[in-house]
């Protein structure tokens, strides 16, 4: 009896085994197994199959839902590096000349002095003075709204920090005065260019006092802003004038009149750090022919001094 028990169960085990789905070898060398099992069953019927389908039939506005996410991701961090880091401004006129021409692509870092409302685009009145402000230097460069506007909103003005809070400013006989002595300047060479007043102007290599030199521009005497009163700058204001003597409406002239006056440290906007590209007045943004043709690739890459 124990035999034949014995060989009904070995028996019974061969039909179990030989009714069990062979399993797949983990390996074959002729190529017909898979690393994992394949599922047989319709698409939808899968897992995610439905959210697949659902997917497929809302692809257009799914796609068009991805566009609008990654334009205002895009313009969200174009935004932030706008207000906190730097801000690209095109030279309009020869004011700033010859360091900076009519054409010129500038980039200002909006760090250099910390954070103003006029770091944010049309100066929103959301809290006043500076955050993490530091001040300015003479001899920078800075971008700056211009104060007392007449309502017209705040224009842009790029010009050079010639006094800082307590100094006293005047020109006498065309030659720059800071807290009573004149400023030291040394002619560097005479140009031919044609400017405003007929004849060529003058270069000249200027140090003020902490040591900042850079080149002006003069067409010598005969200017209204040749002789002034003094000017005396007060706290939280900055003097400022163009690099082009005779052919910038500065701190020299109020504001009613057309000039920028004392300009209050809150509407500095940054400092002027590179001229990025450079055209000749003429280029257009529309004609790609003249971005060739008024092209300056000297300029490009330029640190301002």
């Amino acid at each position: 009896m124990a035999v034949a028990g014995a060989a009904a169960a070995a028996v019974g085990a061969a039909a179990a085994a030989a009714s069990a789905p062979a399993s797949r070898p983990i390996w074959s060398d002729n190529g017909d197994a898979p690393f994992e099992d394949a599922d047989d069953r319709p698409a939808y019927a899968r897992s995610g199959g439905r959210k697949a389908r659902k997917k497929s039939e809302g692809g257009f506005f799914s796609e068009l839902w991805d566009i609008i996410k990654t334009v205002v991701y895009a313009l969200a961090i174009a935004m932030v590096v706008r207000i906190f880091f730097f801000q690209p401004f095109t030279i309009p006129s020869a004011s700033m000349e010859p360091n900076l021409y009519e054409g010129d692509y500038i980039v200002v870092s909006k760090w250099s002095y910390g954070y103003s409302r006029h770091s944010i685009p049309w100066s929103p009145p959301i809290f006043e003075g500076r955050i993490m402000g530091r001040q300015a230097e003479r001899g920078d460069i800075v971008v700056f709204k211009r104060p007392n506007n007449d309502g017209a909103g705040y224009t842009d003005y790029i010009k050079r920090i010639i006094g800082v809070p307590g100094d006293r400013v005047q020109m006498i006989s065309n030659v720059l005065h800071i807290n009573g002595s004149p400023v030291e300047d040394v002619q560097v060479e005479a140009t031919q260019v044609r400017g405003a007043f007929g004849e060529g102007p003058t270069q000249l290599r200027e140090t003020l006092p902490g040591g900042a030199e850079f080149r002006i521009q003069d067409f010598g005497p005969g200017s209204p802003s040749d002789d002034t009163d003094v000017f005396v700058v007060p706290e939280g204001h900055y003097f400022v004038m163009g690099d082009n003597r005779d052919d910038s409406m500065d701190s020299r002239y109020p504001w009613e009149v057309g000039g920028v006056g004392l300009v209050p440290e809150e509407n500095l906007v940054g400092k002027a750090q590179v001229i990025l590209f450079s055209w000749t007045p003429g280029a257009s943004l529309f004609n790609p022919v003249s971005w060739f043709a008024n092209v300056r690739p000297e300029r490009f890459f330029t640190d301002l001094e």
